[in-house]
């Protein structure tokens, strides 16, 4: 089966086992402050929200691929070092890419999502994209060049959806990509393809307990 290109709006549902979330652009090359886009993922239970500060995976997580931070020079070496994770090990975060540097024509950044070691305590995986310091910085997807979220089956490598950001997206600064969500034995995939004018803070009041931040 080839790839879905999505429109905005457009839903699908589809039975992924392991999957890929890609998040590519390119570096600004005009004056101004570098484009920085983060793709994030929240691990929700029954209630409809992160369980635990770890069901939240982002750059700045503090559960690593290498737990221990005084093998680096600093926090902040030990995180641009090492990738955030779920407690449960199903889903990898991506290294942050703060300029779209890191790759030349392909994902600069990426989420991996093993579905069959997903903690039975999560009904749903959101996949979140936002622009960091999106409002300061006076930025929104239309002035980010080639951007683009994809989600791709890692079992076979094929694409199945793919977001054009600045073209589908033109005058936001996030989009809730995704949803994947429990069926029985199963796992569905929803296209959400909703967009705002948030940072990331939205979404983790959203979704998570404000309490953590005590």
């Amino acid at each position: 089966m080839m790839g879905i290109k999505l429109k905005k709006g457009q839903r699908v549902t589809m039975g992924l086992n392991k999957l890929g979330v890609g998040l590519g652009w390119d570096p600004n090359t005009s004056s101004g402050e570098d484009f920085d886009l983060d793709v994030s993922a929240f691990l929700i239970g029954s209630n409809g929200k992160c369980g635990k500060q770890s069901d939240f995976v982002f750059y700045q997580s503090e559960l690593r691929t290498e737990p221990f931070s005084s093998k680096f020079a600093s926090d902040d070496d030990w995180k641009a070092k090492t990738r955030p994770m779920s407690s449960d090990g199903a889903v990898l975060g991506s290294f942050d890419d703060t300029s779209g540097n890191e790759s030349d024509g392909g994902d600069d950044e990426t989420i991996n999502i093993d579905l069959q070691k997903v903690s039975s305590d999560t009904q749903e995986i959101i996949i979140v994209v936002t622009i960091y310091d999106a409002e300061s910085r006076g930025q929104n997807f239309g002035q980010v060049r080639n951007s683009y979220i994809r989600i791709y089956d890692e079992n076979t490598g094929r694409e199945e959806l793919q977001y054009d950001l600045d073209e589908d997206y033109s005058t936001e600064t996030s989009i809730e990509v995704a949803r994947l969500y429990r069926r029985g034995s199963e796992w569905k995939f929803d296209a959400m393809g909703m967009s705002y004018n948030e940072e990331i803070d939205h979404f983790f009041y959203k979704y998570c307990d404000p309490s953590w931040l005590a």
